[in-house]
């Protein structure tokens, strides 16, 4: 029997990357479709797959990844891409929908969100359901299965109830805390959708998906700090604040950009709790049954704590990045485009250098004034930037897309040379690429290069305003990088973690 032959959109976001290596583990053959195939590159499972690149709002390009398909996953969203986010997650389900019954796909699968019957829905919610209502229109049959908050290591949902609750010991809160939640470990979430590529042509239907206990937000935060060690958290409940200043609050607390924070906290104040269990008939529980939160919350930790964690949130770009060519691109558009260059040599071999310059940022640090790299990203946090505390997937390696603090890589080659491409909030367009160049008679090049493309007359002021302190901040961070390069050649320590911002 061949093998059933399934696409997954969305495959470098924070579930579609987890569900490849799944599919491919129960025998699909998998097509993942993206829009940089870098990206998809990157994750170790590139190579048992077939990469189509593929704009999800351009039809000819989206047909062509659904050519021969079996069963689709749209895994696809726009959230916290701005106010229109919902139309266009709708012009998106519709053109794949279209698509999908033109190439005779025999099933789709979604995952969406629960829609409490008889309740106001948030903006979030409520674009997740018209999406699933569209997919079930298409003509092809296919399987929305709406699920509540999912926990999982590098999900937004559980870093959001991470920091919360490890951070603040004592909190004012909204209401919303007093929200009925199931929550649903990621395991079971993956389970789930594995199995839906087998469901019987005539199932055309909604599935409410949740882990086996009903919580609320409150109830998560105890039971989490219980399982954290934590001591007991004090919550103070204020019925005045409005999902607007929460998904604030919760921006400048955890990772989580106020831009992603709220839709999010907006989603809480409706009841996720599943309302059927049909799905079961279908796929049964495994002997020895769902994971509840606590067991959940114990499998994220342990990912954390073992730098095992595949994808998170960030996995994809941000809303609202840059994405215009490189300054190496022979097209680049022109104009003003200033650099800040700078050459050492390192008395440390190529190996030792690299392995500090791939070891950059998060808990790590930049290796220059550590005051300066803070308040950088307080402030951009402050004005909806992702700030530092986003910090890295892993303290050991990069890949192509990983973010990395307020930057993202866009191009390493895993020896000697990293580019990261600027995600705060800027006047312009901005790159920092780091070099390990060639040896001889004992020491290494170093060369720093950081580019800024300035838009309109607000860039060149930023530009010329922030050019007084590169010899501090990229003249030391360069000093620092190669002194722990040679400390690391000797044996000796070989990075120091500076402080985060708050």
């Amino acid at each position: 029997m061949p093998a059933t032959r399934s696409l997954v959109t969305g495959a470098i976001g924070y579930v579609g990357g987890r569900l490849v290596p799944q599919l491919v583990d129960a025998g699909h053959a998998v097509r993942v479709m993206v829009r940089d195939e870098r990206k998809a590159r990157a994750h170790d499972w590139a190579d048992d797959v077939e990469i189509a690149k593929a704009d999800a709002t351009d039809a000819d390009q989206v047909a062509a990844a659904l050519d021969g398909i079996d069963v689709a996953y749209f895994l696809l969203h726009s959230i916290g891409s701005g106010s229109d986010f919902a139309e266009t997650e709708r012009g998106i389900a519709e053109t794949f929908a279209a698509a999908a019954r033109t190439a005779g796909v025999r099933r789709i699968v979604y995952l969406g969100g629960m829609s409490p019957e008889g309740e106001e829905l948030s903006e979030h919610l409520r674009s997740r359901e018209e999406v699933g209502e569209i997919l079930l229109r298409s003509g092809v049959p296919t399987a929305v299965l709406q699920a509540g908050v999912i926990i999982g290591s590098g999900s937004a949902s559980f870093e959001m109830l991470r920091y919360l609750t490890e951070r603040l010991p004592v909190m004012v809160t909204p209401k919303w805390v007093h929200t009925r939640i199931q929550p649903i470990a990621i395991r079971d979430v993956l389970r789930y959708l594995v199995a839906c590529a087998s469901l019987p042509p005539d199932v055309n239907r909604r599935f409410d998906i949740g882990g086996p206990d009903v919580l609320t937000y409150f109830d998560m935060m105890q039971r989490y700090a219980a399982v954290a060690g934590l001591p007991k958290r004090r919550v103070l409940p204020v019925p005045v604040l409005s999902p607007g200043l929460s998904s604030h609050w919760v921006g400048l607390i955890t990772p989580v950009p106020a831009s992603l924070a709220r839709p999010l906290v907006e989603s809480l104040r409706n009841t996720v709790v599943a309302a059927e269990t049909d799905l079961k008939t279908y796929v049964p529980d495994p002997p020895e049954g769902l994971i509840g939160f606590d067991r959940s919350v114990q499998l994220a930790l342990t990912k954390i704590q073992d730098l095992d964690v595949p994808t998170r949130w960030s996995s994809a770009s941000t809303a609202g990045a840059p994405a215009e060519g490189l300054p190496t691109d022979p097209d680049w558009a022109g104009g003003s485009l200033y650099t800040d260059e700078r050459t050492r040599e390192v008395h440390a071999s190529p190996e030792h250098l690299w392995t500090i310059i791939e070891g950059i940022g998060g808990r790590n640090g930049w290796y220059s004034w550590a005051l300066a790299w803070w308040v950088r990203g307080l402030l951009d946090r402050v004005v909806g930037g992702p700030g530092l505390r986003r910090g890295r997937r892993n303290d050991r390696d990069l890949v192509v897309g990983d973010a990395l603090d307020f930057w993202r890589v866009e191009e390493t080659d895993d020896r000697t040379f990293l580019r990261l491409r600027a995600e705060m909030k800027l006047p312009g367009l901005a790159w920092l690429e780091l070099q390990v160049g060639s040896t001889e008679g004992g020491t290494t090049t170093f060369h720093h290069r950081a580019l800024f493309h300035p838009k309109g007359l607000l860039g060149h002021l930023y530009w010329w305003s922030i050019c007084p302190f590169h010899g501090i901040i990229f003249g030391s961070m360069q000093k620092n990088i190669a002194k722990a390069a040679e400390a690391l050649e000797q044996g000796g320590v070989a990075r120091q973690a500076e402080p985060r911002d708050s």
